[in-house]
């Protein structure tokens, strides 16, 4: 060994554990620069009417038939899950309370969120992925327009409009589905069931769940977008990038509900507040 040189050491836990959180950080500086990038290419100019409806029927009609099953099965599982515990408490007819308020509330917007992320994002990452391996993107750069906002932006605006309409759809096939089981398979009485889901289900609560899933829809095509952008070379390149686009979104989808949902409860007592939080104030 010459003399001055540093011994080589091997690379222990502390390092990889430092690695590991220095690249997660830089790879959300790098999704946070490219959301900075396509809004101003948003705020530049909305996409023409022949590139956005194709984007739009991509994104939200063909998903359709997934969320419609999505909901129902959601539903129809709520009150199978939960009829056990009810019935031995000699509640089951609240059974309707339980199941609706699960789904405008949470399961609807997650589960539907996450359908659509495995769906929807893992489509828009290969797309922009294969048209990045194939040079398609440079094209268009070199012919003098913007990739982002003739590629990215319709696709973002798609999601952030779609998303929310095809999250209602699925609240309400699943509660759909929930009645149905429950008063036909379960034989719990209809008219108690939908009076006690109207005693306990509010319109703040349908509301939170859409709100959600606004921001849902958004991190999916901000974060499918970027995989494709910036895929690797070749068919493994574009898989690859395919499922990053998924888990990140997934994990994006379940941080997001997370921060939502305290902040739409926080905000739930500051308007409505009872006298429990009154004394605690």
């Amino acid at each position: 060994m010459a003399t001055g040189a540093l011994p080589h050491t091997r690379p222990n836990l502390v390092h990889a554990m430092g690695r590991t959180a220095l690249d997660a950080v830089a790879a959300v500086g790098d999704v946070a620069l490219f959301a900075a990038r396509m809004t101003g290419g948003m705020l530049s100019g909305l996409p023409r009417k022949g590139v956005l409806l194709p984007c739009m029927h991509q994104i939200g009609v063909l998903s359709i038939p997934v969320v419609l099953v999505t909901g129902l099965f959601i539903g129809m599982v709520l009150a199978v899950q939960t009829y056990d515990q009810f019935h031995f408490l000699r509640m089951e007819t609240r059974l309707g309370a339980v199941i609706n308020v699960s789904l405008v509330k949470e399961l609807g917007p997650v589960l539907a969120a996450t359908m659509l992320a495995g769906r929807v994002g893992s489509s828009i990452a290969a797309e922009l992925g294969t048209m990045r391996v194939t040079e398609q993107i440079d094209a268009l750069r070199a012919l003098g327009a913007n990739p982002i906002q003739h590629l990215v932006v319709p696709r973002f605006l798609a999601c952030f409009l779609l998303i929310p309409m095809l999250t209602a759809l699925a609240d309400g096939i699943g509660i759909a589905g929930g009645w149905f089981f429950s008063t036909q398979v379960l034989d719990i009485n209809s008219f108690h069931y939908w009076f006690h889901a109207e005693s306990y289900v509010t319109g703040y609560d349908v509301l939170s769940g859409l709100f959600k899933s606004v921001f849902f829809g958004a991190a999916i095509a901000v974060i499918a977008c970027h995989r494709g952008f910036h895929c690797g070379a070749g068919a493994e390149g574009v898989g690859r990038a395919a499922t990053e686009a998924f888990v990140a979104s997934f994990v994006a989808i379940l941080a997001l509900d997370f921060f939502l949902g305290v902040f739409v409860n926080s905000l739930y007592y500051l308007l409505w507040p009872t006298p429990i939080t009154l004394a605690c104030l």
